[in-house]
């Protein structure tokens, strides 16, 4: 990392390239942990409860037929489907935990890695456009006394991983489907509506700051570096003026990290995303088996529903709500409307979003405080040690 800044000679002197230029020291930088913070309080629950159980019964009493219920199978089905469903969210929670123990070198347990996934995507369900989490994860890893280098390596990275699975996931299922695969009844590309033209435009987004980040972090991040470095210096942008010179410096950072990383590394990291986002959406699949009543899907129908489901979440994730509460349940019945009779939409999204998302908001209460009280104990202990 050093040679960023400076020569070495063979006596070992170090010369900096420029004498007003000190390294960089990663850190977690105290408006960092504010900004941490406000998304860890336990009253974050109660907006996005409202806002989604509000839109949910909403649609309910506008929508919900009796009669749709009445041809549920009591055998048995339905409560097997919706079990596999739950199965495929507790399995996304697994994924990402071992993708937490590989990208920071086996630093954490799994029950802790556990444990701070689950925070993780509390602070995501509870900000707009998913913006705490990655705040958040700075912060966890920091009180855990990971080391500000690999923190740093671990977001960024996870960051980008996700956003290359997304993006490669979503051209390739458009490639071999077609524009159906965003909505019902988009056949061809003139069929593309408003919620065609968002979802393109979001990929557009997604791919392009994907890609600079993918350049950043393993091909060239001197020139990422100086481009962010430069972009700060605009009077416009003059708010996030420290938080992009401290991301230009984090990039230099992960970069030399990440180069020391064997194959293996990226190929466990990326499995276990590839993993984590397959499952969540394949839960839809089954919440679709469980509750449509004389559905026999072929293998086409799965990979449309699998499809769908991605495609929602790209125009979900950019939703001023927070975790795209009330946006989600809207959403769900229009993009499945093909295969969810629209009697029973609404409360196919309610269970969908209790074991996605409700689950995590519970979840996050309980283990928070947990969690707050263990690591001020940890530190008691470590200061009563030196």
């Amino acid at each position: 990392m050093w040679n960023d800044y400076c020569n070495i000679d063979d006596n070992k002197k170090i010369t900096f390239l420029n004498p007003k230029e000190i390294p960089h020291q990663p850190q977690i930088h105290h408006h960092d942990e504010k900004s941490a913070l406000k998304y860890l309080k336990v009253s974050k629950v109660i907006l996005p409860s409202i806002i989604g159980l509000g839109v949910v019964f909403w649609l309910m009493s506008k929508q919900l037929d009796i009669n749709e219920l009445s041809k549920l199978q009591n055998n048995g089905h339905t409560v097997f489907w919706v079990f596999m469903a739950i199965v495929m969210y507790f399995l996304r929670h697994m994924f990402y935990s071992w993708r937490l123990r590989v990208i920071t070198d086996y630093a954490f347990s799994w029950w802790k890695s556990m444990q701070l996934i689950v925070i993780w995507e509390f602070s995501t369900a509870v900000s707009p456009t998913s913006v705490g989490g990655s705040a958040v994860a700075f912060f966890l890893l920091a009180k855990e006394k990971l080391p500000g280098a690999k923190t740093i390596t671990a977001v960024l990275y996870s960051m980008v991983i996700d956003t290359i699975f997304l993006v490669m996931a979503l051209i390739l299922l458009y490639i071999a489907i077609g524009p159906v695969m965003i909505r019902p009844g988009m056949e061809k590309f003139s069929d593309i509506d408003g919620f065609g033209i968002t979802f393109l435009t979001v990929l557009t987004f997604m791919f392009t700051y994907g890609s600079i980040f993918f350049y950043g972090l393993f091909i060239n991040p001197r020139a990422i570096k100086r481009l962010l470095l430069l972009v700060s210096k605009f009077p416009l942008l003059k708010r996030f003026r420290e938080e992009l010179r401290n991301t230009a410096y984090d990039i230099v950072t992960s970069a030399v990290k990440i180069k020391e990383k064997p194959v293996s590394f990226h190929v466990k990291a990326f499995t276990a995303t590839a993993g984590a986002w397959t499952v969540r959406f394949i839960a839809i699949n089954c919440l679709i088996l469980a509750f449509v009543s004389g559905f026999s899907p072929q293998i086409y129908d799965h990979f449309i529903i699998f499809s769908r489901g991605m495609a929602m979440h790209t125009i979900e994730a950019f939703s001023p709500t927070p975790g795209a509460s009330g946006v989600a349940e809207y959403l769900f019945g229009g993009f499945f409307s093909d295969y969810i009779p629209k009697g029973i939409s609404s409360l196919i999204a309610l269970v969908w979003r209790l074991i996605g998302y409700y689950s995590y908001l519970i979840a996050g209460v309980i283990i928070i405080p947990i969690w707050f009280r263990q690591v001020s104990l940890k530190n008691q202990f470590n200061k009563a040690s030196e």
